[in-house]
């Protein structure tokens, strides 16, 4: 049986047309666990080493990035980064070191950007580092820039992603700042960059700024707008992924209390927030605004089905093929996780995934109790790893790779 809701697309100033397929059937995925003897508390990210060593990066949130080998059975690891002499944390919920992305010149100049919060005052910053020895990893201590501070006034939706995109500029996500509804408007307010993504040039400089802005940004040089803005109207967009091969940015964006939802970010594009969760009102008493031209999500699902998304990546590979070419992402709540593929006529359609180790399933059918979900099973990122494998993180410290 298929399930086939019609949903209005806004692609810059084109109206498309989406049709999203929720399949009945499950795709079964095995996975065993990796680096089960290192110390991987709150781990948030992966990236592979740009060689043919396999190793990785594992940053964790308190502030730590691991270098760990090719072997995923071994016990050995390096520091590559350690934050955690830094006042990061007032909240370790949604503080700390939340994103990492090597310079796509990474090859030649080592420039590595980290995004993490910062206490006293309150704040988010976008920083970059070096690595001199790039064989060994070495950091070169002397090389510190913070090219972006961004005020928090709570300690809550603070995600924030960065990404380069194929153009080569720097793609970063920012949460609404904090608190239900985002009560100060941080994400329908085009002066702040809270709750947007931000398009910018960190090889060149805009006057004072430690940073350029790409003439082509959608509100470059308009009256009333931050520059950097790429788009806006997004709650908390814990995961950004670009899919370089089709040229499409993900965002996976956490709902409030009713809504998750997947968008695909368009250049000036307005997500709704906090006058829409997902493709409907808010608050549901509220008659959607229709003057303004919303982005509709590709893909939304309500709280029976899950209470947090957690983005997500693009699986291209030999290893996977029933994954090939689709984005892959789950809910922190429940412990569901979804295959959703694009089609070339722009339709949409998504398939459950199961996960299984060695002993059971992973994510089985949700469990509520008193309202709230129960799941052993915490997905908070799916990152593409050396030789076509994917790895899923778990909220709880544990790594896990696909066979």
């Amino acid at each position: 049986m298929k399930i086939i809701k019609k949903i209005t697309f806004y692609l810059g100033p084109l109206l498309l047309f989406f049709s999203v397929h929720a399949d009945s059937t499950r795709m079964d995925v095995q996975l065993e666990l990796a680096y089960p003897d290192v110390s991987t508390e709150r781990p948030i990210q992966i990236t592979s080493v740009p060689d043919d060593s396999g190793r990785i990066f594992l940053v964790l949130q308190e502030g730590k990035i691991l270098v760990l080998p090719r072997n995923i059975q071994s016990s050995s690891f390096e520091t590559l980064i350690d934050l955690t002499p830094l006042n990061l944390i007032d909240n370790a919920f949604e503080e700390g070191l939340l994103g990492f992305v090597l310079h796509p010149d990474f090859s030649n100049n080592g420039l590595v950007y980290l995004y993490h919060t910062l206490q006293d005052p309150k704040r988010s910053v976008l920083v970059e580092k070096r690595i001199e020895n790039l064989r060994k990893l070495e950091m070169d201590d002397s090389h510190h820039r913070e090219i972006l501070s961004i005020p928090q006034p709570y300690w809550n939706h603070n995600s924030g992603v960065p990404c380069f995109g194929p153009d080569g500029f720097l793609y970063l996500s920012t949460g609404d700042g904090g608190k239900a509804n985002d009560p100060h408007d941080h994400s329908q307010n085009t002066f702040s960059l809270l709750g947007k993504i931000l398009r910018i040039d960190v090889d060149k400089r805009s006057g004072d700024l430690e940073y350029g802005i790409p003439p082509d940004n959608p509100f470059f040089e308009k009256p009333g707008y931050r520059h950097e803005i790429w788009a806006l109207g997004l709650r908390n967009p814990w995961r950004i992924h670009w899919d370089h091969s089709r040229e499409l940015l993900f965002c996976a964006d956490v709902g409030q209390h009713l809504w998750e939802e997947v968008n695909l970010i368009e250049k000036g594009g307005n997500y709704g927030w906090n006058l829409r969760e997902g493709s409907h009102p808010f608050p549901p008493s509220l008659e959607l605004n229709k003057t303004i031209d919303y982005i509709q999500p590709v893909f939304e699902y309500g709280h029976d089905q899950g209470t947090s998304i957690s983005g997500g990546c693009v699986y291209y590979g030999k290893r996977l093929p029933e994954l090939n070419g689709k984005y892959i992402f789950g809910d922190w709540g429940t412990g569901k996780c979804w295959a959703l593929e694009l089609s070339k006529d722009k339709e949409v359609s998504t398939q459950e995934i199961t996960f299984s180790d060695k002993t059971e399933i992973l994510n089985p059918s949700p469990v509520f109790k008193n309202g709230k979900p129960r799941s052993p099973f915490k997905p908070v990122n799916f990152c593409l790893g050396p030789e076509g494998h994917v790895f899923l993180l778990d909220w709880q410290g544990i790594i896990y790779r696909t066979i």
